[in-house]
């Protein structure tokens, strides 16, 4: 037995990239052991990923983690939003699924809107207006150019669904995943029956939704998992929602997410219905909601930059006038998903660094924008942003928030959020707590603060004039090009 003082949950985070698995110990927050495994996904047009891939990750972050996944009483698994995983009757994938960030339905996204009542009846209805990243589109662009993939579905799931439906054997997701498909309507916090009958998508095929805070089933006999046989099973929920649950998130508190995608977002007792799209209105994990704005273009972006470069990302230097919009994947905030990386104002005595500079503040711009949006009438907008994920550590982004916001920016010292938030969920179902409380109990906000400084006015202003001024560029298909 470890020497941990209250019982162990495990924490899971099955994102773009890896798989990461966290044990936790109930009592303190202790991460008493981790493990990691990464995921491969396409290049080219879409963003695939086998789902069975996803599977072996977990089974080796698992292991990883030895004799105290073993002593877990709990499991939940977060996951990326939105990717559409389509299985047999055999439970096995028909596909690969599509990723969050394939934009490869653009077209069905904006015909949807259309043929459904347009931005604002979508945004009462679901509380977000569909872009190429929301999964109904997804479901629309397959049945469109793969109808035999269709017929061969018996059943859709979301990644975290997946994960959670291998664990049990049962066909479980949680409100927050579920807000984020365009299929399951925020009002009545139930599966709508119109969008799914206008995209041929039989609601028979869907997971059940479960209430926040069950068990959702227990671990199946499975001999390749390192836990005992009835371990419980928490819902599980969204990357985003998880995260928000991993830092204890009150209302009214903006986080800033820097990750293979970028996110701002913060709790709300109010539902959101956005009518331009910027903001989607999703649940959260815990009964109330999590607006949110999401670029499509963050870390990975800014790092493709700083490779062709041939520098460290880091190597960034000030005094830049020259204006570089990193929209390497299209871009979903702003509404461009047929946009590619533009660069203007480019001169002789520009340098490497400040170039390198001019795609974090292209970056950046996109989550600030979006800001005032996401955030309630009654939230304190003088409170530190609370900057998390892969790129808060690091220098360049923590400066170029500080400064382009002009608010004061913590950064928590707790690493892998969304697996924390798991656990929190997990601590949960065991104990009966709120999952945010388990998760300030165990002060996972906690980390320096980084005084404000003066906003740079200056260069919000030449970005979103480079933004405005080249829209035709912006808005125009490869094909036109």
């Amino acid at each position: 037995m470890s020497a941990a003082e209250g019982p162990l949950v495990v924490g899971v985070d099955t994102s773009t990239q890896s798989t990461k698995a966290l044990v936790v110990d109930v009592a303190t927050g202790e991460v008493v052991a981790s493990g990691q495994a990464p995921h491969t996904v396409s290049s080219g047009a879409g963003r695939e990923s086998d789902p069975l891939q996803w599977w072996d990750a977990l089974r080796e972050a698992l292991h990883q983690c030895g004799d105290a996944a073993r002593e877990a009483a709990a499991v939940s698994v977060a996951g990326q939003q939105h990717g559409l995983v389509t299985l047999d009757a055999q439970g096995a994938p028909v596909r690969p699924a599509l990723l969050w960030n394939d934009v490869r339905s653009a077209p069905q996204a904006g015909r949807l809107v259309e043929e459904l009542g347009g931005p604002k009846a979508w945004a009462e209805r679901t509380g977000s207006v569909p872009g190429p990243s929301i999964t109904v589109t997804k479901w629309a662009w397959l049945a469109e150019h793969e109808p035999e993939s269709v017929r061969a579905t018996a059943s859709v799931r979301l990644p975290h669904d997946y994960l959670t439906g291998l664990l049990t054997g049962l066909g479980t997701t949680d409100r927050g995943d579920a807000s984020g498909t365009g299929w399951w309507a925020s009002g009545t916090e139930a599966y709508d029956e119109e969008v799914l009958g206008h995209v041929g998508l039989d609601p028979a095929l869907l997971p059940r939704v479960v209430r926040p805070g069950e068990v959702v089933g227990t671990v199946r006999d499975s001999g390749d998992l390192p836990f005992a046989k009835g371990t419980l099973v928490a819902p599980g929920t969204g990357d985003n929602a998880a995260a928000a649950l991993g830092l204890g998130l009150r209302p009214g508190t903006a986080v800033l997410s820097l990750g293979t995608s970028g996110t701002v977002y913060a709790v709300s007792t109010r539902r959101p219905a956005d009518p331009t799209g910027t903001v989607a209105g999703f649940a959260d994990a815990r009964g109330d909601w999590l607006p949110l704005a999401c670029t499509l273009n963050c870390t990975l972006a800014v790092d493709r930059v700083a490779a062709l470069l041939g520098m460290d990302r880091e190597a960034v230097e000030p005094g830049t006038s020259v204006t570089l919009l990193p929209y390497l994947d299209g871009e979903r905030t702003p509404a461009l998903p047929h946009a590619s990386g533009l660069l203007h104002g480019l001169r002789h005595d520009t340098t490497r660094g400040q170039l390198l500079q001019a795609a974090y503040d292209g970056a950046v711009h996109s989550l600030l924008g979006a800001l005032d949006l996401v955030l309630d009438e009654d939230a304190d907008r003088s409170a530190p942003l609370l900057l998390i994920g892969g790129g808060a550590r690091g220098k360049a982004w923590q400066e170029t928030v500080r400064r382009l916001s002009g608010r004061a920016v913590q950064v928590p010292e707790a690493k892998e959020l969304v697996a924390l938030g798991a656990a929190a969920q997990a601590a949960g179902v065991l104990t009966g707590e709120d999952p945010a409380a388990v998760a300030r109990r165990w002060n996972t906000a906690r980390g320096p603060v980084l005084d404000a400084g003066e906003r740079d006015e200056a260069a919000l202003a030449r970005i979103a004039g480079v933004i405005s001024d080249a829209a035709p560029l912006l808005e125009r298909k490869a094909d036109q090009r």
